[in-house]
């Protein structure tokens, strides 16, 4: 792009204000994907309804967190109450879309981590309180990550399908491991494809930075889970999935800064 109009865009408020309203409204659409796919619904039809009541909802219950807070949080029609889930996954989506676009401007490398950061938001909250990773997330996300490549600046093709098969490889090890050590399953299926589309938008390195941050955050997770949370406490299994996707957004925004600041801090002397 030409650097006359990459400025241009970036300096125009507009472009900031455009990239909010997009990241909200995807963001409404990721909140379709965390309740209609481990119900295994159509996230195309019925249309958006209320799950107390039935009623479908009018447009104007649908605005990105605008529609939340003037109806307090409840629904337009019975008055059931609304979980602060939905603004919430709206405000992140909209801050990572506005995140990614400072971090990459206005290129295919934005538009494929919008695309990823959508999806692990979708991950996050699905795998939290289902502990499942649905498939349509993550065949698709690797799908995307690998055709995305071609004509990104931050990673090429064989990076992207180097990334991709180092992660699902190097997760396979770790399940097949932590099954001989523990004597029961460590990692399920979907952590493993998972990692594998991670890796396709990411590249190698920044997937194994995952490997470390991911662990690190999920040791953080377990302790919040089993003391916030009567059924992780009872049953003593935390979704890897929310660890992986937090990881992931980290390698995202800030991955080259952290494995730099690694070689030159404990590998360069």
């Amino acid at each position: 792009m030409d650097p006359a109009l990459r400025s241009a865009i970036m300096s125009s408020p507009w472009s900031w204000v455009l990239v909010s309203m997009l990241g909200l409204a995807v963001g409404s659409f990721v909140n379709v994907l965390i309740w209609r796919l481990p119900r295994e619904e159509s996230i195309l039809r019925p249309a958006s309804r209320c799950p107390k009541c039935g009623n479908a909802l009018k447009w104007y219950h649908n605005i990105p967190v605008f529609s939340w807070l003037v109806l307090r949080g409840k629904c337009g029609f019975c008055r059931a109450p609304i979980r602060w889930v939905y603004p919430a996954v709206e405000l992140i989506c909209g801050g990572l879309f506005v995140g990614f676009f400072a971090r990459y401007g206005p290129t295919v490398s934005t538009l494929a981590f919008w695309y990823l950061a959508a999806t692990l938001i979708a991950v996050l909250f699905i795998d939290w309180e289902f502990q499942i990773i649905p498939n349509e997330l993550t065949y698709s996300a690797l799908v995307v990550g690998l055709g995305t490549s071609f004509f990104s600046h931050h990673i090429t093709w064989s990076q992207s399908l180097m990334g991709a098969a180092v992660g699902f490889g190097g997760f396979l090890g770790l399940a097949y491991l932590g099954s001989w050590l523990f004597k029961k399953d460590s990692l399920g299926g979907g952590d493993i494809k998972l990692a594998a589309a991670m890796g396709a938008f990411l590249g190698v390195w920044k997937i194994l930075l995952v490997f470390i941050l991911s662990a690190a955050i999920g040791l953080v997770l377990a302790a919040i889970g089993m003391f916030f949370s009567a059924s992780l406490r009872k049953h003593h299994t935390i979704p890897f999935g929310p660890s992986l996707a937090l990881a992931a957004l980290l390698a995202g925004f800030w991955g080259q800064e952290i494995i730099r600041f690694y070689i030159e801090h404990f590998i360069g002397n």
